[in-house]
């Protein structure tokens, strides 16, 4: 027993030893290691229907002719593994290769003509495997692989060819260094939104930002939460990574809201005086923002509907077009969604699909596809949401191309979904619900995190073709430069936590990695979007060197980069294919973190209640001030009118656009700067492993955006940003 739990612990990746963040060799406790082959379906607890489990996975892989996919790379010939009873082995096989532009290559082949790897007996029969090598020019792309004998289709194969790297603009590749700005869409503040940032803002800052040099806008996740629980506002722990928030819909820009019907409802209802109260908060209501949208956008596709959809007009066409290419999953969301909304309406607790009532815990369900019929309307207005959501988003990235932004918009993919989503319910089979993803111990989370958030199975992945990564890449990707991809580790390895257990219990599981990034960099090429890799935490130094093989930007932060005696490194030591920042959406503002304020906070909070461990680290940042003041002062990035003693040094305008200016001067081929930062705010937007403790992803903006850049004094920082970018990009 013992022997087969070891076989298939390597079969399944689970890893027994890695190295820890302090570089120190760690272990994986022999319990979590099974735990986690019952996170994955093992019947662990018993000894015989584990055993056959193990037999009937081992008989059903060599049942299958074809794998269900292979990635070939850009050098690689094409060779693929057959595998076949002996009797079929000598008989006469056609093979039949469609490429993804849906032309056909015929091949005849007998099987004992090529070159046998390997042979097993089952069931008093004998099976052989054979690597069979094709003469055939695959174009990087999709295409599929059958075999056929007679008229019978034996097996069929996904086939993708897939380049060397991901994908980089000419002029960043010939050294030049760019800069933009980073923002939370939500927090965004303007004299025209309903309270919450919209793709209405996104665009005016793109203008504003390129007019002043930028050349990116990187966004927070902005995949789509749930509708019927706005309260759940989280955008790294979405319903879906497929699609968009509905509530960045400008619904002011939807064409019908200007019905005279529809403005006779805002103004009966008092809707304006509604959105200047939403405006005015200092912190996102989720729920009134919600409300009011909703009800609006109802309003809307009512007339919308009656005028376009009743007939064969072009935008009926337009939408039916949407909703094909949309696909099982863009259905899947909108049906999802129509009955979180039926069962809210109902009293019914309805936080996600673990609590639906259980004929409709699974999309595929016949009672749901029940429901979708007998609510056609409501699952089509979810589908028009997601259709508006596009559009706007497309013309903020329009309106960053036509600003002449080299990158334009890049957005941010978040590494998972959350246990109730959608992208689960509509795909149970690949996601092991019984665990969730995190990290080991590490220097930001001394206690390990759990992060909620249920994994991909690498099996059943690899058995889908890679179709959910695919989609989940190609989506994300759309209408955006480039691409950041929130702990990109989780392409190699993935910490695992069993249900209940504690997150420093928890063990790595491998991934494809090879396979994954090559479909990234397919994907990035087919996008023309650059790639950023978050490679923050217990990452492999080999790692860090295959990512930068295959063209993917590593992920630079200020405060991270230190030497063993404690100094900071200068930019110009950082890794030109890297994006370098000052602080993240997890961090502190400059302010906050110069004057201590996220260790008060976090004592607020409870994060730290252990005083001696709180006064060591108000120590350790006296002492990284002081080294930060010595680097800036030592690359003359501030003047000498602040003191080169940390006592006696607050955080000033000087000091902030100083170390902003700092980084500007670096060897990065990328600088994303905050626009907290920008308007020297205080408080963070999310506190890391705090819930209701604190309002994570909600702090607004501190100024409306129309006035940001009025202001001469950011307007002058800008204009030295990009002066500084421009010289380091002619040091070679």
């Amino acid at each position: 027993m013992r022997e087969i739990i070891e076989g298939l612990l390597g079969a399944r990746g689970i890893e027994s030893a890695f190295v820890d963040a302090w570089g120190i060799p760690a272990t994986v406790k022999d319990e979590t290691k099974v735990k986690l082959l019952n996170a994955m379906g093992y019947k662990v607890d018993d000894d015989q229907a584990f055993e056959q489990q193990v037999e009937d996975d081992f008989v059903r892989q060599w049942m299958l002719a074809l794998n269900p996919v292979q990635v070939i790379k850009h050098d690689e010939d094409f060779v693929f593994p057959l595998r076949l009873s002996i009797e079929m082995a000598a008989q006469k096989l056609v093979l039949l290769v469609q490429l993804e532009d849906a032309s056909i290559e015929t091949h005849e082949i007998e099987a004992v003509d090529h070159q046998l790897i390997n042979v097993v007996e089952i069931e008093d029969e004998e099976f052989h495997e054979y690597a069979i090598a094709l003469d055939v020019d695959l174009p990087m792309g999709y295409h599929k692989l059958s075999v056929q004998l007679g008229d019978l289709e034996l097996a069929s194969s996904s086939i993708i060819k897939v380049p060397q790297r991901c994908f980089i603009p000419d002029d960043i590749e010939k050294g030049k260094k760019i800069w933009g700005l980073s923002v939370q869409l939500y927090c965004v503040r303007s004299r025209s939104n309903w309270g919450i940032g919209d793709f209405t803002d996104l665009t005016f800052l793109v203008k504003q930002a390129a007019s002043q040099g930028a050349d990116f806008v990187g966004l927070n996740p902005i995949h789509e939460l749930y509708p019927a629980n706005p309260d759940i506002c989280s955008p790294y722990g979405p319903s879906s990574r497929r699609w968009l928030n509905y509530l960045y819909i400008d619904v002011a820009q939807v064409p019908e809201f200007e019905n005279k019907a529809v403005q006779a409802w805002f103004n009966d209802n008092a809707i304006g005086q509604q959105l200047e109260i939403l405006r005015a908060v200092d912190y996102v209501d989720y729920k009134g923002v919600a409300a009011i949208k909703l009800a609006a956008l109802n309003e809307v596709f009512t007339h919308y509907s009656e005028k376009y959809f009743t007939k064969n007009t072009k935008q009926n066409k337009i939408f039916k077009a949407f909703i094909t290419q949309g696909g099982e999953s863009l259905q899947t969301l909108a049906v999802f969604e129509a009955l979180q909304e039926s069962l809210n309406a109902e009293g019914k607790d309805c936080w996600g699909w673990p609590v639906f009532p259980d004929e409709f815990k699974a999309y595929d369900m016949p009672s749901v596809a029940k429901f979708a019929k007998q609510n056609k309307n409501r699952v089509n207005f979810y589908l028009f949401l997601q259709w508006h959501a596009a559009l706007q988003f497309e013309a903020a990235s329009n309106a960053a191309s036509e600003a002449g932004m080299l990158i334009g918009l890049y957005r941010d993919l978040a590494v998972g979904v959350s246990e109730g989503s959608a992208e689960i319910w509509g795909n149970k089979d690949l996601y092991c619900i019984d665990a969730s993803i995190g990290a080991p111990p590490d220097i930001l989370g001394p206690l390990g995190q759990n992060w909620g958030l249920p994994p991909m199975d690498p099996i059943k992945l690899y058995e889908q073709a890679y179709q959910p990564i695919i989609d989940l890449f190609s989506s994300n990707m759309h209408a955006s430069g480039a691409l950041r991809i929130d702990h990109v580790m989780a392409l190699l390895r993935l910490w695992w936590v069993y249900r209940g257990d504690n997150a420093k219990l928890g063990g790595y599981v491998c991934y494809p990695v090879e396979d994954l990034l090559g479909i990234l960099a397919l994907e990035s090429q087919r996008n023309q979007s650059l790639v950023i890799g978050e490679d923050l935490g217990t990452v492999p130094e080999q790692i860090r060197s295959k990512l930068a093989e295959n063209g993917m930007y590593s992920y630079r932060v200020f405060f991270f980069e230190q030497a063993e005696d404690g100094g900071f490194y200068a930019p110009d030591h950082y890794p030109e294919q890297s994006m370098a920042t000052l602080t993240t959406h997890d961090m502190p503002t400059l302010i906050g973190y110069w004057h201590c304020d996220d260790l008060a906070l976090g004592e607020r909070v409870g994060l730290y209640p252990d005083a001696d461990v709180l006064a060591s680290l108000y120590d350790i940042r006296h002492e990284n001030k002081q080294h930060i003041l010595d680097t800036l002062h030592g690359h003359h990035s501030i003047s000498n009118s602040i003191s080169h003693d940390v006592h006696d040094v607050g955080m000033t305008t000087e000091l902030n656009y100083g170390m902003q200016t700092h980084m500007a001067s670096g060897s990065s081929a990328l600088l994303s700067l905050q626009l907290e930062d920008w308007l020297e705010m205080d408080k963070p937007v999310n506190i890391p492993g705090t819930f209701n403790e604190y309002p994570n992803w909600k702090r607004k903006l501190s100024r409306n955006l129309e006035d940001i850049f009025e202001d001469d004094a950011i307007v002058n920082l800008a204009k030295n940003l990009t002066n500084q970018r421009s010289v380091a990009s002619k040091i070679k």
